[in-house]
């Protein structure tokens, strides 16, 4: 069983690049919310690992073209984690 687990952080033009670049590429990210400096959603990513090759070129050019509208950028990121061990068997 796996628990997600959100986090956001907030950035400004190419950073926003950069993090999109390195969460697409990390294993446990589930989802890539992006939000205008209003809170508004600009774009949502669905990572899966069978899809990040294919999706990463596109999605990168677009998040380049967006990072100059706005001063500021709020990154939500939904990340699989596994749930802590109790130490028992079934």
């Amino acid at each position: 069983m796996t628990v997600e687990q959100s986090k956001e952080t907030r950035v400004r033009g190419q950073a926003l690049v950069d993090q999109v670049k390195h969460l697409i590429h990390e294993g446990n990210v589930r989802r890539v919310i992006i939000k205008n400096d209003k809170g508004h959603t600009v774009i949502e990513i669905p990572v899966t690992a069978g899809v990040v090759a294919a999706i990463a070129a596109p999605v990168v050019t677009a998040i380049g073209a967006i990072a100059a509208l706005a001063s500021e950028w709020s990154i939500e990121v939904e990340r699989r984690e596994e749930p802590p061990s109790t130490g028992e068997t079934p």
